[in-house]
């Protein structure tokens, strides 16, 4: 049976008030999206917005790119998918098997609070089914709600961007809050490995990645839970 993987990308474009842009961050997609798709599942890409995922122009710069990065730049299905993602507001747990967000500062920005993905991922755990986050995406976890009112992440061993590399890319004054702060402040566990180093962690269904060099390691993580 075909595995059915929701990969939710981030609608927002604009860097604080830098005038620079942001987006997704195009390891944290390629990287899962090929691991996905090797492993025979069906994606879908879906954005709050719909349509065209704004991608972090610095993301594309040579020093960033990997094996995943390169299959991507020369894959046009791939990047037509990234260009007509389905509205998320469109879309039902039930249709799927788990969801996946790739990170990039944008998610700061439009999933923190987005109703629409806190209620997806409030079924999706409901429904026992995994959810996995990389980088900046783990915010999409910080308002989601058990059924008890608690948070979804108190008293789980999560991770997220670090504090200290926010700082090394010089972005602590820009961002609108500090990710590892914040999943802290739900009553997280909060885990770290050394800074730009691969780290992923699990949680009974909730997976979450460091930093861009775990996004392949949150992936393997999720396709085990699958196939368990």
């Amino acid at each position: 049976m075909t595995k059915k993987i929701l990969m939710v990308l981030t609608s927002h474009d604009e860097l604080g008030n830098t005038g620079q842009k942001t987006g997704f961050w195009v390891e944290e997609f390629a990287a899962p999206y090929y691991a996905f798709i090797d492993a025979g599942a069906e994606v879908t890409l879906a954005s709050p917005q719909g349509g065209q995922a704004p991608i972090d122009p610095t993301s594309t710069l040579e020093d960033f790119q990997t094996a995943a990065t390169e299959r991507y730049e020369s894959d046009i299905a791939a990047q037509a998918n990234i260009a007509t993602t389905v509205q998320l507001s469109s879309l039902n747990e039930s249709e799927f098997d788990a969801v996946f967000y790739p990170g990039g500062h944008g998610p700061l920005w439009d999933l923190t609070d987005n109703t629409d993905s806190i209620s997806l991922i409030e079924s999706f755990l409901k429904a026992g089914k995994a959810v996995a986050t990389v980088c900046h995406a783990s915010a999409a976890l910080l308002n989601v709600k058990q059924a008890s009112g608690e948070f979804a992440i108190k008293g789980k061993a999560v991770t997220g961007f670090t504090n200290s590399e926010e700082e090394a890319v010089q972005l602590t004054e820009v961002v609108p809050f500090l990710l590892e702060d914040e999943l802290i402040k739900r009553g997280g566990e909060y885990q770290k490995a050394e800074d730009w180093h691969a780290f992923a962690i699990q949680d009974g269904l909730i997976i979450t990645g460091q930093n861009p060099a775990s996004s392949a390691l949150a992936a393997e993580k999720l396709l085990a839970q699958l196939s368990a």
